[in-house]
């Protein structure tokens, strides 16, 4: 992938690591320079190793060498690859001219099979991709339930519309599965974790088009190395649940093919540049250490704050806020919550992209923040309403899995229960403001994702835990340039994404169209884009 070499006598270069979702540490020096096992002290960043078919001395090389982490390749190749292998034997043979020839035609089958037979065993052995069979079974599970997540996801969104829409709000999630899907496949993964193009705007490798440079390759830092097409599927479940998160902002007044149209476009212009310059080790805040475990910034604050932009651009349902819109199944709204939360254990835990410490790490705290946001929401509730909900039960859930979602393999299990019981404080403060300010954002996408997102990205730097901070403070680490350097990345995040939105969804409308006119709403988006009934039941609210 990329200009790698294929000469087989070349000792691969030992793996630049890549272990976690983040950058080196800012203000480190030179790369690697505060490079650390990500199983014995871990620094919080995510991302693919080498990849490739590593010889003995590349792997003993690699062992030699402690892991950086980010998701990338250094210097603008992806380090988690290696050069292939050159073929056993040539594919052409420089053949003499035939009356040169002494051997005659009867006799050349013989003398090839005793050639055969005279080769060494070794001459047959082809040297496998040290594969860890463990790492790569976690990795697995894990794409397996990050995908579960957007299921999850539509079910939880689904029981918060009303009944004529619960189809139509439902498929928005599952839609994005197929177009992203697809779309990972053909240019996603080859934008996001390609070499830097453009300036850095984004990335490109012609060998992941279509991943068909994948074959035979590894990912991961040694020696948890996994098959590149597992690591790169697991990337595209990430891709497939960010724009999926964004429908909950314009639920029950968005056009079916405008929505499609939109999520492509913002698929490819939003998620993949910024995929590239977080994780990518190339990218611009890979290189400034921006810390960004499993997408605090990718996933969360950039859906968030597309989703304030979407619904404020698109305007309130009709009959917004006169008109009591209330849920049409908590109960399915509680199974998708509990959904997301166990599928959560792969978004975070796998983004270490092994099996070991690191991963053990990110599933506590992800387990202990979503527990803590879980009961201080409700908290909340007892004590300005004197009674708890289900869907405070629900939120306060959401907000403890995002806000860890940045920091899981930084924070300590302390700092987790900080992290998630401010994070339902954030959100349902967000939330409040909502309703005053007037803007419709259906089921408080920005409240919960782009405001616990914001401040999971922020408040890490203050809950570093201690063998993060000794194993980087040589390197040159403060917490106020450490601060510096995730506010740029929020920040950048937040203007990136909201100018693209705007500007896609003003294209999109004027196009195919996106906001559903008030007689399809009245009829709902069930009947009205896809002739059916979520409960056998015309709901006319």
């Amino acid at each position: 992938m990329g200009a790698h070499s294929t000469d087989p006598t070349a000792t691969p270069v030992p793996a630049d690591g890549h272990g976690g979702r983040s950058a080196r540490p800012a203000g480190a020096g030179t790369p690697g320079a505060a490079s650390r096992s990500r199983d014995s002290a871990g620094d919080g960043r995510r991302g693919p190793g080498r990849v490739g078919q590593a010889s003995a001395e590349g792997r003993a090389a690699a062992l030699a060498t402690p892991p950086r982490v980010g998701r990338g390749g250094a210097g603008g190749v992806n380090p988690w690859r290696e050069p292939p292998r050159a073929p056993l034997f040539p594919t052409s043979f420089s053949t003499p001219r035939r009356e040169q020839c002494v051997t005659s035609s009867w006799l050349s089958p013989g003398l090839a099979l005793a050639g055969l037979l005279l080769l060494p065993d070794a001459a047959f052995a082809q040297d496998p991709a040290p594969i860890d069979s463990g790492a790569t079974a976690w990795m697995l599970t894990s794409t397996s339930l990050v995908l579960l997540m957007t299921p999850g996801l539509a079910m939880f969104y689904g029981g918060l519309v009303r009944t004529k829409n619960v189809l139509g709000t439902m498929m928005h999630a599952f839609t994005a599965m197929a177009i992203v899907g697809v779309l990972w496949a053909v240019c996603g993964y080859a934008m996001a974790f390609g070499p830097s193009v453009l300036g850095g705007w984004f990335g490109w490798n012609p060998d992941y088009f279509m991943l068909r440079g994948l074959e035979n390759s590894v990912a991961g830092s040694a020696p948890a190395l996994v098959p590149e097409y597992v690591f790169a599927m697991f990337q595209g479940k990430f891709a497939i649940i960010t724009p999926a998160l964004i429908a909950g902002a314009f639920a029950e007044r968005v056009r079916f093919l405008g929505f499609c149209v939109f999520v492509a476009l913002w698929s490819v212009l939003v998620y993949n540049p910024l995929c590239h310059w977080v994780w990518a080790s190339d990218g611009f805040f890979y290189a400034q250490g921006a810390i960004d475990f499993a997408g605090g910034t990718v996933v969360h604050i950039s859906s968030g704050i597309s989703a304030l932009v979407a619904a404020i651009y698109l305007g309130p349902r009709r009959g917004y806020p006169g008109t009591a819109m209330h849920p049409n199944n908590l109960t399915m709204t509680l199974i998708g919550a509990g959904l997301l939360w166990v599928g959560w254990f792969g978004f975070n835990a796998g983004s270490a992209v092994s099996s070991g410490e690191s991963s053990a790490h990110a599933l506590t705290v992800t387990q202990i923040a979503a527990a803590a946001g879980a009961l201080s929401w409700l908290l909340i509730e007892g004590v300005r309403h004197g009674k708890a909900t289900s869907l405070g039960m629900a939120s306060g859930i959401l907000a403890g899995l995002v806000v860890i979602t940045p920091a899981a393999d930084v924070v300590t299990p302390a700092g987790a229960i900080l992290l998630g019981g401010l994070a339902s404080l954030v959100s349902y403060g967000a939330i409040q403001i909502k309703t005053r300010a007037g803007y419709d954002d259906s089921l408080d996408v920005f409240g919960i994702h782009g405001c616990s997102g914001i401040f999971g990205a922020l408040a890490l730097t203050f809950l570093i835990r201690e063998s993060w901070r000794v194993a980087n403070t040589d390197a040159g680490w403060t917490v106020w340039g450490q601060l510096g350097v995730q506010s740029a990345a929020v920040g950048a995040t937040l203007l990136y994404a909201g100018l693209l939105t705007w500007g896609i969804a003003v294209l999109v409308q004027s196009t195919v169209g996106l906001r559903l006119d008030d007689a399809d709403q009245r009829a709902g988006m069930d009947h009205a884009l896809h002739s059916e009934h979520g409960y056998g039941l015309l709901n006319l609210n």
